[in-house]
């Protein structure tokens, strides 16, 4: 098949395509006498993984990898542990972030239950405050 067939059934852009090839995360794709990429089954099963990976927000290390990982299955999947345990470190992080950011919005937004005039808002007042900026330099 062709780039173009190869990107329809696999969700991927013709640009990304071209960019995992670059970045050798594809198999080189034969050509035809007329010099077009032709693509196999390979080339589907490969795009489709790399895909998900990235939907489980992998970087492209991280993806070539879990593609080495794959492709010699007697080897240890220690790599591989790993690499999922900082991945669930990492998003635990993160959801502390974002825990703590959601904290943050709320004490703000009770800060002005009632709305009035810009001028007396709570909400503004206390944004003003942490950011340490007068009033005259606003």
């Amino acid at each position: 098949m062709q780039i173009g067939e190869l990107a329809r059934s696999t969700g991927v852009k013709i640009e990304t395509i071209r960019y995992y090839e670059r970045e050798q995360l594809l198999p080189v794709p034969q050509r035809t006498d007329g010099n077009y990429r032709l693509y196999s089954p390979r080339h589907v099963e490969q795009l489709r993984f790399i895909r998900y990976c990235r939907s489980l927000d992998m970087s492209l290390e991280e993806v070539r990898l879990l593609i080495e990982a794959r492709d010699a299955p007697a080897g240890s999947c220690l790599t591989v542990n790993a690499l999922l345990d900082e991945k669930i470190a990492e998003v635990d992080a993160r959801v502390n972030e974002l825990h703590k950011l959601q904290d943050q919005l709320r004490q703000l937004r009770g800060l002005c239950q009632q709305p009035d005039e810009v001028k007396t808002c709570g909400i503004l007042m206390e944004l003003n405050r942490s950011a340490r900026i007068d009033k005259a330099q606003i």
